[in-house]
Order: C-alpha cells, then sequence, then structure tokens
C-alpha cells in the first residue's frame, strides 16, 4: 500500500520548521506532503529550499480546513492519506501500527494514533476532551 502523510499548512512557516523535520525523518513508510493553503509568509520558498524530499500542493485559496484537504487529496495517488496537523511531532515507527492494522484489517475505513501532549509527555493530547489521563 502506497502512503501519503499530508500536512495542512496556512502561513506556518514556524510550526513547519519545529515540526516538519520529525515528519521526513519518522515517515520512510510514506511520501511527505505539504498542502499550502495560499500562505503569504515565507512558507512556501522556505519548503522549497530546506525540504526538497516533500511535495508540496498550492491550493489556490485558503478555504480553511476540510476545503484545504480536499483540494489537496484530490491529486494523490495514494491507498492511504494520513492527514496530520502541522505542529504534531512524530516518532520513531510511529506508521507502522496503523499500517499494520490497514492491512490486516481491510474493513478499517480510519484509524487514529494515540496522541502525547507536546509539554507532558506523560499525558495523552485531548483538546479539551477526556481531561489527558
Amino acid at each position: 500500500m502506497k502512503v501519503a502523510v499530508v500536512i495542512l499548512n496556512w502561513n506556518g512557516k514556524a510550526l513547519l520548521q519545529q515540526f516538519l523535520p520529525s515528519v521526513v525523518q519518522n515517515s520512510p513508510e510514506a511520501t511527505v506532503y505539504v498542502a499550502d493553503n495560499a500562505s503569504t509568509d515565507e512558507s512556501v520558498p522556505f519548503l522549497r529550499k530546506g525540504f526538497p524530499q516533500v511535495k508540496l500542493i498550492q491550493n489556490k485559496t485558503n478555504g480553511g480546513f476540510a476545503k484545504g484537504y480536499n483540494d489537496a487529496l484530490q491529486h494523490l495517488k495514494e491507498d492511504i492519506f494520513v492527514l496530520l496537523n502541522s505542529d504534531v511531532e512524530v516518532t520513531e515507527g510511529w506508521l507502522r501500527p496503523l499500517l499494520a492494522e490497514m492491512e490486516q484489517d481491510k474493513q478499517l475505513a480510519a484509524l487514529q494514533p494515540k496522541i502525547l501532549n507536546y509539554r507532558k509527555k506523560d499525558f495523552f493530547e485531548y483538546a479539551g476532551a477526556a481531561g489527558g489521563i
């Protein structure tokens, strides 16, 4: 199965600088894409110069989160899309368990890994849902 890791970006050069290196380094199973949502900062030149191995999709307008991803994904040919926020640091081997589950159970349509809090790595990131337990 071919895998695309897709990061939506809008004026997020600072986040790309901080978090994209971990994605590139720890995602050898995938093609990494940044879908740029018509940024007006230096995101696009930064990507072109610093990450030529990352495929850049340039959306013509900033249609927000859902439209931004929908506009970008229609250009991809991979079998599996991983939609990854631009403020996520991934670790070595993060994709393997997900891909193994997808391979094992052909009925699966969506998965999500556990996400740890960036500043408190002993806690799950919960975005207000479960209290970080």
